[in-house]
């Protein structure tokens, strides 16, 4: 089974990952965290280029380089663990490029998906949480801290990324479970926790 979290800069994301992984070390369910752009050698130094606050590229090799993270993370990490019969959570994967590449930097979508399918080998997961909020509240959770390239970004991209997730969302709801990041983060660990052991268990 496989499952990512989604959602602009700020939404909580990464906290949901961290309280998910807890809660399953006190499970018996073999699992593997990991995260994109990263979850490699190689990706890990493709991230650094990603989000240096210093770094500029166009879209297209923007496109280009997490696509490349993406291919070595699924053949080197994904594909693996699910053939072993691991549960695998994902800290992001392709929907994001079609969110911030595609309704984000106007890339067509339908060349992202060639792309994106093709580092893929077609893989899609099972299960996909879109961790939802304004635009300001993201803003107002990033402020004091130092802002990397894509968190730097004008409101208006990051508003577009947000309509472009829930597109996503509303395009596939069997797979996605979009979540109101402005809840209580307890309340969100919970519903997130019910919803992959009740489908895991399933």
């Amino acid at each position: 089974m496989f499952v990512t979290f989604e959602g602009i800069e700020g939404a909580g994301k990464t906290t949901q990952v961290h309280l998910l992984h807890q809660a399953l070390e006190n499970t018996t369910i073999p699992f593997v965290f990991t995260r994109e752009p990263g979850g490699t050698p190689l990706g890990e130094r493709i991230r650094e280029l990603l989000i240096d606050p210093l770094g500029q590229m166009s879209p297209q090799a923007e496109a280009l380089l997490l696509s490349a993270s993406r291919a070595e993370l699924v053949e080197k990490v994904i594909e693996p663990a699910l053939r072993e019969g691991r549960l695998v959570v994902c800290d992001r994967f392709w929907d994001a490029t079609i969110a911030y590449q595609g309704y984000g930097r106007g890339l067509p979508i339908e060349s992202l998906m060639q792309l994106t399918m093709f580092a893929a080998q077609r893989l899609s997961p099972d299960l996909t949480f879109v961790l939802d909020v304004p635009v300001r509240v993201s803003q107002e959770r990033l402020r004091g801290r130092s802002a990397d390239r894509l968190e730097s970004e004008k409101t208006a991209f990051h508003e577009r990324v947000a309509a472009g997730y829930r597109k996503l969302s509303a395009a596939d709801p069997r797979r996605f479970v979009v979540l109101d990041g402005a809840l209580p983060e307890e309340e969100l660990a919970t519903v997130i926790r019910t919803e992959v052991l009740s489908r895991w268990h399933g």
